[in-house]
């Protein structure tokens, strides 16, 4: 069961894009802040809305 519920939330901690983030923070040796949050939401907005989509 524990192991069910570990996987559970590894699960929703990557579709949330925590694990991203917690990357983001490790690659760039910042602590965690609204603002970097920000920062980084917006990377992933702009990264994800700026690549041509066909059809």
């Amino acid at each position: 069961m524990r192991r069910a519920w570990a996987l559970f939330v590894g699960l929703m901690r990557e579709l949330s894009d925590q694990n991203a983030y917690a990357r983001h923070l490790a690659a760039h040796g910042v602590e965690h802040s609204g603002a970097e949050w920000r920062k980084f939401s917006e990377e992933r907005l702009r990264e994800k809305y700026m690549r041509a989509k066909c059809c």
